[in-house]
């Protein structure tokens, strides 16, 4: 059987995975703090027909090799955690992050996930908490008589407000940031939020603003780090590579079919 049939093939099959990861980034081009995702290649083992250095003659090596390459495979699927464009909303509870860092989240099970989406609401404790109701690590919650309007949340993470009837904001709370030596590891679980893994190192919390962490910015949301037409233009490259591998694959097919009717 051919090499070059089985060489094609995992091509298509390669291009397929391509396509599903451009088509999540395209689906996620409005997800608040959303980090498109990067398939990587890597070729397939080689069947080494002739060493590079194997004896020629009596004084004379071969100075190339002589290998045939077995096709490609998705290596990874790599994260990119460039820093998404900053919209201005003008709701209170809006958190960007300007630079490095996340969000600490605690999840219902009492583990830490940690997000990028700064779109925090209030439950009925007035606690900051996600849109799926799970609450800031750092346990934010506001006075039940402060008004919406007069929560302030100051670029270092400190968290004030006025309770009805105060003449000055009184500071309620801190949040914090955690930093990663490498967050591409960190594992994606879905509703913006990411955990801890063995590639990712252990959380590295402190103050926004300190120790390389970034800063917060309140009305604000970061968006997707998607670029639609880069994404678009992948979208071609992978069509059109899936489309000269399925060639290769019918060329392939056409020379076995010759083969086969050498007898007649």
């Amino acid at each position: 059987m051919m090499r070059a049939l089985w060489s094609a093939a995992s091509g298509m099959i390669g291009q397929q995975t391509n396509m599903d990861v451009i088509s999540h980034n395209i689906a996620n081009v409005n997800t608040h703090g959303g980090k498109k995702v990067r398939a990587e290649f890597q070729d397939l083992m080689y069947q080494r027909l002739r060493d590079a250095g194997a004896q020629s003659g009596a004084d004379s090596v071969y100075p190339t090799g002589l290998q045939v390459g077995l096709g490609t495979r998705v290596a990874a699927t790599n994260r990119i955690f460039t820093q998404g464009s900053l919209q201005t909303t003008d709701h209170p509870t809006d958190v960007a992050i300007e630079g490095e860092g996340f969000f600490r989240i605690t999840l219902p099970d009492g583990t830490t996930a940690y997000t990028r989406d700064g779109s925090f609401k209030l439950d009925d404790q007035r606690r900051l908490v996600t849109s799926d109701g799970y609450p800031l690590a750092d346990n934010i919650q506001f006075a039940d008589n402060a008004p919406s309007d007069s929560i302030v949340i100051a670029g270092d993470g400190t968290v004030s407000d006025t309770p009805a009837g105060a003449n000055e904001p009184e500071q309620i709370g801190q949040i914090t940031l955690a930093r990663f030596v490498n967050p591409s590891g960190l594992t994606a679980i879905g509703k913006n939020l990411y955990v801890v893994s063995g590639a990712s190192g252990e959380a590295i919390e402190g103050n926004p603003g300190e120790e390389g962490a970034g800063t917060l910015v309140q009305s604000t949301l970061e968006m997707s780090n998607v670029q639609i037409v880069e994404e678009m233009v992948n979208m071609i490259v992978s069509q059109r590579a899936y489309e000269s591998n399925s060639k290769a694959v019918q060329t392939s097919d056409s020379m076995l079919e010759i083969a086969n009717g050498l007898k007649r």
